[in-house]
């Protein structure tokens, strides 16, 4: 459509309604609001268009919101959320130049982060047991690697066989996986495998150049084909622009499989590394991503990452609301601060939240109860 100064503008029904092709339809009154078809499967899909995603983060943000509430109460308890706990098992030492990492061995001299090695099986497992004991029903463990090397991998195994057997969900990132090590760990008995796309594909090689955005997704399909479950999600405020994060969402809606969990990480500028002046993304921008994020992957958790620690109770509620589900819990993420756990339950009482904890910490959401 065209205004009286003849200046093209763009409808919400045209904004909104190529975004769910036929299991949703632009209302008849043009307020933006799609009817709901009573299938739920066909609101999972892996073929979403650039311009349909863009379209999405266009939206006002009332109706952005809305439509994402809708979505998240068809697929979760809008008022339950997950708990993971995240610890480095191995920091500091990678040969990689992700440009917001302190883990970059290029970058040790100005950050002073020493290089540590891989923590003993003894270690890890009271750490998770604490983790347990404090609520947490995943216990998600990262090493500073640019990938998993055959030395460790019976090391690795140990310590997934270990958390299991203490009633935990296991999660492991230690860089990228072949094939073979991916099931080897699965055998072992792994249930999820967390290895970030950051970024979009074109404003990746920015941000690092030491492994291409196609190890990245080889990583993923590796995972994946392995059985054990993938998360996947990226990092706002590295520069990117809004299209970037459109396209960040799009290609992991568009895999095989949609991630089980999807980290949102707002970007937390290191001194000593190349982004420490780097401007903190725009909340709102946040939580437009946390949206769409929801609609794109309707199923999958939509966890509050890195970056939690700066945004007020009003904005984290906003993002409940927006779709997140899940949250890192415990005072420290892999080499930044995050919210004390203690903080993290007022909140929760304050929002009438409950935690959900797993059965037997299977990897599916069919076998959730409520911690009472």
């Amino acid at each position: 459509m065209r205004t009286r100064d003849n200046k093209q503008t763009v409808s919400r029904q045209e904004m909104c309604g190529c975004a769910f092709k036929t299991d949703r339809m632009p209302a008849a009154d043009g307020s933006g609001r799609f009817k709901e078809n009573s299938e739920k499967n066909q609101d999972i899909r892996h073929d979403w268009k650039r311009s349909e995603v863009q379209k999405l983060f266009a939206l006002p943000m009332m109706d952005l919101i809305y439509e994402a509430q809708k979505i998240h109460r068809k697929y979760h308890n809008p008022n339950r959320v997950q708990l993971s706990t995240l610890l480095s098992i191995k920091t500091g030492g990678c040969s990689q130049d992700c440009k917001y990492c302190s883990q970059s061995a290029r970058y040790a001299k100005k950050t002073g982060l020493k290089a540590s090695k891989l923590m003993s099986i003894d270690t890890v497992l009271a750490a998770a047991k604490r983790a347990k004991e404090m609520g947490a029903q995943r216990f998600c463990m990262g090493a500073a690697w640019r990938d998993l090397k055959p030395r460790d991998l019976k090391n690795i195994g140990a310590i997934v066989k270990g958390v299991k057997a203490i009633g935990l969900e296991t999660c492991m990132t230690l860089g990228m996986l072949t094939r073979p090590q991916a099931e080897y760990l699965a055998m072992c008995g792994l249930d999820y495998y967390n290895h970030n796309l950051d970024t979009s594909e074109e404003y990746y090689p920015k941000i690092v150049t030491t492994r291409s955005y196609q190890d990245r997704l080889n990583t993923l399909e590796a995972v994946r084909l392995s059985g054990i479950a993938v998360c996947s999600g990226g990092i706002l405020g590295l520069g990117e622009e809004r299209v970037d994060r459109a396209e960040l969402l799009r290609t992991l809606a568009n895999l095989p499989g949609h991630p089980s969990s999807v980290p949102i990480n707002i970007l937390v500028p290191i001194k000593g590394t190349p982004m420490e002046n780097q401007k903190v993304i725009d909340t709102f921008e946040f939580l437009r991503t946390i949206a769409v994020a929801r609609l794109l992957m309707p199923k999958s958790y939509v966890r509050m990452s890195a970056g939690r620690k700066e945004l007020s109770d009003e904005a984290q509620m906003l993002a409940f609301h927006c779709g997140a589900n899940s949250i890192f819990f415990g005072d420290m993420l892999l080499t930044t601060d995050n919210p004390a756990e203690n903080k993290d339950r007022q909140l929760f009482k304050r929002l009438g939240l409950e935690v959900i904890v797993p059965e037997n910490a299977k990897c599916c959401s069919d076998h959730e109860r409520i911690q009472q």
